[in-house]
């Protein structure tokens, strides 16, 4: 009851936000520079007037068919020398005309439709990995994506019902009420406006209560779907702890709530419905009965009364279509208002304007006097400074939650520094594009999380056209080659979502493969070993090495003894820098670094 009441509360602002989408709508209906498209939605529009016009002229062939029928000639003499036959012919012609219309208008508007739904995609997709890591890690995988696949498929739907369900709606509306204006009298107009008027009030009334318990239930159905992926994506961890009963129970308890709002939904559909039959019927019969009592004291005709009855049928048609669509539209908005909120979700770095592409002469990396907190309540780096020759290896170590990673994902760009400079042979990462700096750096981290494709797909993806014998030369390189030669697929086998069907060693490998591929002059090697097992920590640790050769490498490292040969280890505590020198030097000062090494090796010994 309180959801209920919270989603009242939020009514306006989605009628509010409704207009909104409906502008950000329209220029895909009427896009600039795109005349194709403009033709086809003006042909498609001369389609739907020409189906209305033959719609509210069909009943006249009806009423002439039955009069001539009666040995009565009400029609005009060109009509009328057609016979009851061939009106009846007639009147079956402008139906199937009716239809046609409407056909060849969907045909032609469909491309619009369809264009329109792939652009929105598009647009959506690439916006997506266009925000923020610190929007990618608070998400939700699942909501995210029902919130992208509902607002999408709306895109379609509300294209065609602004265009074709609205206005054509009201014209064929007044072009039937002003026929039985002319044709009878006022009281039939009145009758007609009065039900109109009731339908809609009452459908609308009813379809805004009714939106409050759809937009509840597709809260539920977001937050159900949600579970259900997050639960399948962490499938060994529910294996760990063997929760597959709480996971269930978990799940189930959304989906309760879920049924119990589409079961409000479907119970108020059902209320909608008689109401709407209930008005629209009561209309029909005073219209038929004025109609009956006409005939009886002379005043119309029998095809008079059956042309009243076929005007009014093809009334209650549309009129519940307006029940449909409306529900539709609304929840159309509903849903895409939910894309567009996604869709203006600001990404928090971005390029300057006219940014430059960076130009990497050799690969030196400087951060001076670099602020950083993901928190501004929480610092996480106090003024690090740190000069990273070019061609140098450096090793950054320190406990968890020192800084370590965080430095890392400076140099990626995927956060902007909160006070100093980081900087690539004397650039500001901020003063050059994005895409720039991203193709410069190669990254092997310490899970590599890989496509549920090939073998091959997931090594290429290093490099945008690569040839299979420059994926093969960087496998070899990696030390995989042989291994993905002994599968049955070769190159074609699928790793699996996650790379699951691979081991952690063999995951490793085909990362380094892949960022081989790439050639990145920096490399940042974040504790790319620190998930493996011993042995092959140190089979990996020979091809890292190799890869490192000619670039300049920056380590983040859990186990010191990966990193001894380093030219610099950095020592991080609390975003500090407490101690820089080499393996020996450091040793020989018996500070911090000696101290994690001592304590390292003691463990290693247990």
């Amino acid at each position: 009851m309180r959801r209920l009441a919270k989603t009242e509360a939020n009514l306006n602002n989605d009628q509010v936000s409704g207009m909104r989408v409906i502008r950000k709508v329209m220029p895909y209906l009427w896009p600039e520079g795109e005349t194709g498209v403009r033709v086809r939605v003006v042909l498609a529009v001369a389609m739907l007037v020409l189906a209305k016009v033959v719609a509210v002229t069909t009943p006249l062939f009806y009423k002439w068919a039955v009069d001539r029928l009666g040995a009565e000639a009400t029609g005009p003499a060109f009509f009328m020398a057609m016979g009851a036959v061939g009106l009846t012919v007639a009147y079956g012609m402008a139906r199937l005309m009716n239809v046609g219309f409407q056909q060849l208008r969907d045909v032609i508007f469909t491309p619009v439709g369809q264009r329109a739904l792939r652009k929105l995609a598009h647009e959506t997709f690439t916006h997506i990995h266009r925000l923020s890591m610190r929007y990618h890690i608070t998400r939700k995988t699942g909501g995210l994506s029902r919130i992208i696949e509902r607002g999408v498929k709306g895109v379609e739907f509300l294209l065609r019902f602004l265009l074709f369900s609205i206005g054509p709606l009201i014209l064929e509306l007044l072009m039937i009420m002003g026929i039985l204006f002319f044709l009878f009298d006022f009281s039939y107009l009145a009758v007609v406006f009065v039900t109109i008027g009731l339908y809609v009030w009452f459908t609308f009334k009813v379809t805004e209560w009714r939106v409050k318990i759809r937009k509840v239930m597709n809260e539920q159905d977001t937050d159900a779907n949600q579970k259900a992926i997050d639960s399948l994506l962490n499938f060994e961890t529910v294996k760990y702890f063997g929760a597959e009963t709480r996971e269930a129970e978990r799940y189930d308890v959304a989906m309760k709530a879920y049924q119990e709002a589409a079961i409000k939904t479907n119970y108020s559909l059902a209320f909608l419905n008689f109401g709407q039959s209930f008005l629209i019927t009561t209309g029909l019969v005073v219209v038929m009965v004025l109609a009956a009592m006409g005939v009886q004291n002379g005043a119309l005709t029998v095809g008079d009364f059956v042309m009243v009855n076929a005007y009014m049928i093809q009334i209650t048609m549309p009129l519940n279509f307006l029940g449909t669509v409306y529900r539709e539209i609304r929840q159309a908005l509903i849903d895409m208002g939910d894309m567009f909120d996604l869709l203006e979700q600001p990404a928090e770095v971005i390029d300057k304007t006219n940014a430059p592409a960076l130009r990497v002469d050799g690969g030196r990396v400087r951060l001076e006097n670099v602020h950083f907190g993901y928190d501004p309540a929480r610092p996480i780096l106090n003024g690090v400074t740190l000069d990273v020759a070019a061609g140098q290896t450096v090793a950054i170590v320190g406990s968890s939650g020192s800084g370590k990673s965080t430095i890392g994902r400076l140099l990626f760009r995927f956060y902007d520094v909160t006070d100093g400079t980081l900087s690539i042979d004397g650039q500001d990462v901020r003063d050059v594009t994005q895409s720039s700096l991203h193709a410069q750096i190669g990254v092997v981290p310490q899970d590599t999380v890989l496509f549920n494709d090939t073998v091959r797909y997931n090594i290429a993806y290093g490099r945008a056209g690569a040839t299979q014998a420059q994926v093969e030369d960087a496998a070899r390189a990696a030390s995989i080659h042989d291994f993905i030669m002994s599968l049955p697929d070769g190159y074609d086998t699928t790793v699996g979502e996650r790379g699951l069907k691979l081991s952690g060693g063999e995951k490793q490998r085909v990362g380094i493969a892949r960022t081989l591929l790439k050639n990145p002059p920096i490399l940042l090697l974040d504790e790319a070993t620190s998930a493996l097992d011993t042995e092959t920590e140190m089979e990996i640790q020979a091809e890292l090495k190799a890869m490192g050769q000619g670039r300049t490498v920056i380590t983040i490292a859990h186990r010191l003894s990966t990193i001894a040969d380093a030219d610099q280890i950095v020592v991080l505590e609390d975003g500090v820098i407490v101690e820089q020198g080499q393996h020996d030097d450091l040793l020989g000062r018996d500070g911090r670094y000696a101290h994690l090494w001592n304590r390292q090796v003691e463990d290693d010994a247990a």
